[in-house]
């Protein structure tokens, strides 16, 4: 495998250096990691077309992507809805 040089700065270098060595990983191991976890803006729009494909299937109708587009957001409700149900439980638990 090439492998190549990054510039950063001594702090930046550190501080991924320590993350490293917490997770029992060379830098270079980090670096791939890390950038795995990220996809790009090509793989994201991928995913959503494939997701999209899957609830359509799913869900056996056939439905735009603007209609997708313009759906609710039904997981970021239920996020919503739980972080609310857990403010209440602090605030009665306090």
């Amino acid at each position: 495998m090439a492998t190549t040089t990054i510039q950063v700065s001594r702090e930046v270098r550190d501080h991924l250096a320590t993350l490293a060595k917490e997770r029992g990983m060379s830098l270079g191991q980090l670096i791939e990691a890390l950038a795995a976890e990220q996809p790009t803006a090509a793989q994201r729009a991928e995913r959503l077309a494939a997701d999209r494909d899957v609830a359509r299937r799913l869900v056996g109708v056939e439905l735009s992507d603007e209609e997708f587009d313009e759906a609710p957001d039904v997981l970021g409700n239920i996020y919503k809805i739980a972080a609310e149900k857990a403010r209440t439980a602090r605030g009665t638990a306090a």
